[in-house]
């Protein structure tokens, strides 16, 4: 008899309301982990499709009804009693109706991205957490640097310091001995199979530069798969605007126009 854990698919909610703060619930009485914080959402049911099936547990949960979801990132977290496979959807403040509810008894609040306030935070979602903070407009260059507010993201090469991002390319991870100090690293990408190395899963973000019509194609193949870092696609403005709603409809955590990206 196996002793392996089963997969178990579970989907789960970051939603948003009109002032830009997303929802954290507890655990209820009787579940695993009751107590802990997490995104709302549950299992996937047999037959079941992914956004049925968030629909179906915000309904159950909050009380609230969602018209769209956009799938954002996928996690695999292991427990002592299941293996879970999870995909996280952001839900726009537009794109849900109600009054949230604590239907099952549990505790919610609605949190600040970069700056939660509850705790015991339920294991799996702790890298996420670290990834809402991650900014949706950026402006810039991968060759000389990306801003946003509150943000500045510069390349290694510049001997970038005192800045809250570092962009480095594989060769430049690769060769590195130490995880440089710094607390966002942003890891530009060079092949679809990146995202399984060792470099990849100690990133904070990952950015794929489009220069042609197959790097445009593999990323929406990449969201499509699920990523576990926020993808930021960095395009020229003729593939940009080809692509834009496809890559943020696969999960992107945003694209940005970078006419520099045949220099990288």
């Amino acid at each position: 008899m196996s002793n392996e854990r089963p997969l178990i698919p579970v989907v789960a909610a970051v939603l948003y309301n009109d002032k830009g703060q997303f929802l954290l619930s507890s655990r209820p009485e009787g579940k695993p982990y009751a107590g802990y914080w997490e995104f709302a959402g549950g299992k996937v049911e047999p037959g079941e499709g992914e956004v049925a099936a968030l629909q179906r547990e915000l309904a159950e949960e909050l009380g609230i009804s969602v018209t769209r979801a956009t799938p954002w990132l996928t996690a695999h977290h292991h427990y002592e009693h299941a293996h879970v496979r999870l995909r996280f959807f952001r839900i726009a403040a537009a794109d849900w109706h109600g009054d949230v509810q604590a239907k099952e008894g549990q505790a919610w609040a609605w949190q600040h991205p970069g700056d939660y306030t509850v705790s015991p935070m339920l294991p799996a979602n702790t890298a996420l957490l670290k990834a809402l903070a991650v900014p949706t407009r950026l402006s810039g260059s991968l060759q000389h640097g990306l801003s946003a507010p509150g943000w500045r993201i510069l390349p290694y090469a510049r001997g970038a310091a005192d800045c809250e991002g570092m962009l480095l390319n594989m060769a430049e991870w690769t060769a590195l001995t130490q995880r440089p100090h710094c607390d966002s690293l942003w890891l530009i990408l060079d092949t679809a199979d990146a995202v399984n190395s060792a470099a990849a899963q100690d990133a904070d973000v990952w950015v794929w530069p489009v220069r042609d019509e197959t790097a445009a194609q593999t990323a929406l193949a990449l969201l499509e798969h699920g990523v576990a870092r926020p993808l930021v696609v960095a395009a020229h403005a003729d593939s940009a605007r080809l692509y834009i709603p496809r890559w943020l409809a696969a999960g992107a955590h945003t694209v940005f126009i970078d006419n520099d990206t045949e220099c990288v």
